[in-house]
């Protein structure tokens, strides 16, 4: 398994125990998140230090104010380095008044370039702002490089929209709960070639751990879940969810070789 986006740097226990307990529970890759200057830097390190891991480098909408050119040059310059697959997390939260909008859409555009840049995927967090963040997507060209939707839980519509440029669809611990009754049904009807697994450690702990600080090892749960909905074996949506992977972090195909 894959868990497709975690914090190793705010996680419950020093990273080397939560990469050990991943690896006991069968997950082969860790892409852990850079969302501001001292977690890029944190995911790069733990990237570096562990064969397991990667990094995913950006600047979380929630953390935009006051965004400016420094912090884009500073995330085009590590996001260039080899050790990172993806650029992002990155996109709109309209659901926590953290940071002003125009700072949001600013990182947003900007990262969406880098990304072309690069040539690497995007990573897109969206909360309570589903069709702004789909048309700024559509307006920066992120179909050119395609990625990740983080965390997903919007409609059956956004998804539909976001898999037309060439996004994957990535559930976390979220659609393991009893209340998830329309993410559950996205999760059940998305082809099986687009979905993705995750736990953004250390929140959202899935069922049984949910209301407990969240790890890495726990992505089996997501898998276990998902697997149930659709009917079939957790080995056979552990092999879809690693090929897609490979797919959607096209870097992380060699690696998992």
């Amino acid at each position: 398994m894959i868990d497709s986006h975690t914090h190793l740097d705010r996680g419950p226990a020093p990273e080397a125990e939560l990469v050990a307990a991943a690896r006991d529970a069968g997950v082969k890759r860790i892409l852990t998140i850079g969302i501001d200057a001292e977690s890029r830097r944190a995911a790069l390190a733990a990237a570096d230090t562990y064969d397991e891991v990667f990094a995913a480098i950006g600047h979380h909408p929630n953390n935009a104010t006051g965004y400016d050119d420094a912090i884009t040059e500073e995330v085009r310059a590590l996001a260039a380095d080899p050790l990172c697959l993806a650029i992002g997390e990155t996109g709109l939260d309209d659901y926590r008044d953290y940071a002003p909008r125009p700072d949001q859409e600013r990182a947003f555009r900007d990262h969406i370039e880098i990304a072309r840049e690069l040539g690497k995927p995007l990573i897109i967090h969206t909360r309570a702002a589903a069709d702004d963040t789909i048309r700024i997507m559509r307006e920066e060209g992120a179909d050119n490089v395609g990625g990740v939707m983080h965390c997903f839980t919007e409609s059956w519509e956004v998804a539909e929209q976001a898999m037309e440029m060439n996004f994957y669809i990535s559930f976390s611990g979220i659609v393991t709960f009893k209340n998830a009754v329309a993410l559950k049904d996205v999760a059940k009807r998305i082809k099986l070639e687009r979905i993705l697994i995750e736990t953004d450690s250390p929140y959202l702990a899935p069922v049984p751990h949910r209301g407990k600080i969240n790890q890495p090892a726990f992505v089996r749960h997501v898998a276990e879940e998902i697997a149930a909905l659709r009917g079939i074996s957790v080995d056979a949506l552990e092999a879809a969810t690693t090929a897609n992977a490979r797919h959607a972090l096209p870097k992380m195909a060699a690696l998992l070789a």
